[in-house]
């Protein structure tokens, strides 16, 4: 497949898609794909531009053909299975100050987690995973209070009633964003619950991203860390 490069816009048009080869420029992060809906012919291209690019590139929502595909042509790229993510690193990759927190209600909300944990490991953050600490028995949830605590973002990942944001974001001093799961049975409505139980917490420090969305809610936080950092310099 022939690929057309133009310098006043750094896009690499493939016909079928077209790159953002200056987004790690611009916002501090190389490109992001979603990888739902395309083709495996057409990740692999995908990646291989952005490889001869010297670029980095995250993919989300990798199927399990995807994956296979992918760990065949890239076998030191970084994959998380359980979060559907595929990483390929860039030459400038490196390591970022800054801890954040994810906190899980159940384990069925672990996927949505992974692929958070995947976003900040590829913007440079180390993060701290803690599952099934939900309020349905909340002396999990205190019995790890001062690690959590320890966080400067902390991402709440929650389905059902989502209480577990609005009880956290009580008890520390820092961001909290939540991001509602698709998870529970026939009230949640697909995470429709969750997302109008998340919108109207009265934590004040509680803000919210959209159902299921781990990578935004990462993105958002490894944004908060950057910048932050940036200032202080």
């Amino acid at each position: 497949m022939a690929t057309s490069m133009t310098s006043e816009t750094t896009t690499a048009d493939l016909g079928f898609a077209k790159l953002d080869l200056a987004r790690q420029q611009r916002c501090g992060f190389p490109e992001v794909i979603y990888g739902e809906g395309k083709t495996t012919e057409g990740l692999l291209t995908i990646v291989q531009t952005m490889a001869d690019a010297q670029q980095g590139c995250l993919i989300t929502r990798v199927n399990a053909e995807q994956a296979v595909a992918l760990e065949a042509q890239y076998p030191t790229a970084v994959q998380n299975r359980l979060g559907r993510t595929f990483w390929l690193r860039s030459s400038t990759s490196k390591q970022q100050m800054g801890k954040v927190a994810i906190v899980t209600a159940g384990t069925a909300d672990l996927p949505v987690a992974n692929e958070a944990l995947a976003t900040l490991e590829a913007m440079g953050f180390q993060p701290d995973l803690l599952s099934d600490v939900g309020v349905a028995g909340l002396h999990r949830l205190l019995a790890q209070l001062e690690r959590i605590r320890q966080a400067d973002v902390i991402i709440v990942v929650a389905g059902m009633e989502a209480a577990l944001p609005s009880v956290l974001g009580g008890l520390v001093a820092v961001p909290v964003i939540a991001v509602p799961t698709s998870v529970g049975y026939g009230s949640h409505m697909n995470g429709l619950t969750a997302l109008l139980g998340m919108l109207n917490s009265c934590a004040a420090n509680v803000c919210v991203v959209n159902i299921d969305a781990g990578f935004k809610a990462a993105y958002v936080a490894g944004l908060m860390l950057l910048s932050s950092q940036r200032k202080g310099e």
